[in-house]
């Protein structure tokens, strides 16, 4: 998947957190000056910012998990059709790293 997907797939987490955290602060702010009505009111704004912020994280939770099952899938797929290849490019892995490994 490209990079310009999984970033438009972000802006709405980031922007769930930036207001979030926008009225975690408020509340911070206000919580000594505020009594009654408008101390309920803030409170029933982030409580629904938290709902908004939970759900948009497990949509996107299980949109992670699904890319996922498809790049592992994808990967039995090709080590299964070209097993020498796919051999060759962990045994060159393999001998990369253990290069870079027997320098330190």
């Amino acid at each position: 998947m490209s990079s310009s997907t999984d970033k438009t797939q972000q802006d709405p987490l980031q922007a769930e957190f930036k207001a979030l955290i926008e009225d975690a602060e408020k509340l911070l702010q206000h919580a000594a000056s505020l009594a009654g009505e408008q101390a309920d009111e803030l409170r029933q704004q982030i409580q629904l910012n938290l709902q908004r912020a939970r759900s948009t994280l497990a949509e996107n939770g299980e949109a992670v998990r699904q890319r996922g099952d498809a790049v592992r899938q994808a990967g039995e797929t090709y080590v299964q059709h070209n097993p020498w290849q796919a051999l060759g490019i962990v045994a060159g892995l393999g001998l990369l790293l253990g290069l870079l490994l027997g320098r330190r």
